[in-house]
Order: C-alpha cells, then sequence, then structure tokens
C-alpha cells in the first residue's frame, strides 16, 4: 500500500513457486501493465517471472502457459497480441463488477494522473477501442475485447 515499494525478496519468490507448484495451471495470467504508475504490476510480474524461470524444468511446466494483460492505463499494439478474448456486454459488466471488488478501485483511482475517469471506465474503453480494431479488420463485432501477449519462459 505505500508508494516505495519492498524490494522483492526470495519469500516472495517462493510465496508464488508453491502456489504455482501447488495448482499446475495450465495458463497464469498476470498483469503486464508496467504504465501503472503506483508499480504494484511491476514487482507482482517479477516475482511471478521469477518463479515460472525456477519452476520451469516441471514437467507440468511444458503445458503452462503466462499471458499478459494490460490494466487501464494502455492496452498491447495490434501487431503484439497474441490473443484476444471477445467479452460479450454481460462480460463488460461482469468484469466491471470485479474491478470494483479490487479495494483499491473503489471510489477512484489512487494514481488518477490526467485522466479523470475512474478505472472500470479505463478499463471498458480500452477493451471497447481493442473489439472496435478488430472490427476495422474485417473480424465480428463484440462489446469488447481483452487482449493478451504470451511470455515464453
Amino acid at each position: 500500500g505505500a508508494i516505495e515499494k519492498k524490494p522483492l525478496g526470495k519469500e516472495d519468490i517462493e510465496i508464488t513457486m508453491t502456489l504455482i507448484d501447488k495448482i499446475k495451471p495450465h495458463q497464469i495470467y498476470a498483469a503486464g501493465d508496467l504504465a501503472d504508475p503506483h508499480g504494484t504490476h511491476k514487482v507482482c510480474l517479477d516475482a511471478v517471472f521469477e518463479a515460472v524461470k525456477q519452476l520451469k524444468s516441471k514437467k507440468y511446466m511444458n503445458d503452462c502457459w503466462l499471458w499478459l494483460y494490460r490494466g487501464a492505463w494502455q492496452e498491447w499494439n495490434v501487431d503484439e497480441i497474441e490473443m484476444a478474448v471477445p467479452m460479450s456486454p454481460d462480460q463488460v459488466l461482469e468484469k466491471r463488477h470485479g474491478i470494483f471488488k479490487h479495494q483499491s478501485q473503489k471510489d477512484g483511482v489512487v494514481f488518477q494522473g490526467s485522466d479523470s475517469r475512474e478505472f472500470w471506465q479505463r478499463a471498458e474503453d480500452r477493451n471497447r477501442e481493442t473489439a472496435e480494431v478488430y472490427h476495422l479488420l474485417g473480424l465480428a463485432h463484440y462489446a469488447a475485447m481483452e487482449a493478451f501477449v504470451r511470455w515464453h519462459f
């Protein structure tokens, strides 16, 4: 919660590794939004990257892909996107409710910057704009799209 982050430590990486090793996921999703002015995404992403690097020799990791998504500050360039997930209006609303459950996103963004929109508004606008780009490229029209880039380990 502080502006200055505690340095990422061995214990943080071990906690992340233990969780991944327990679940043995086929997919991991992480916030790859390094434009986040608070820096939380970077600290968390560094922990995930290091944990995955240390676990990559495990057999189950051969079937595990790490997908990075962006937050409210920027979107991937269309030529970088490796997976785009269409969203219906109901799914957009469900995502909004999920954002509301995130304590730091209630009642305005802590690090607002020059954009006066709330976090959920930024995220919805970004997802809607991504869907529009895909529509302009000739794909079906959706209410929104969440875009991902795969991180290869």
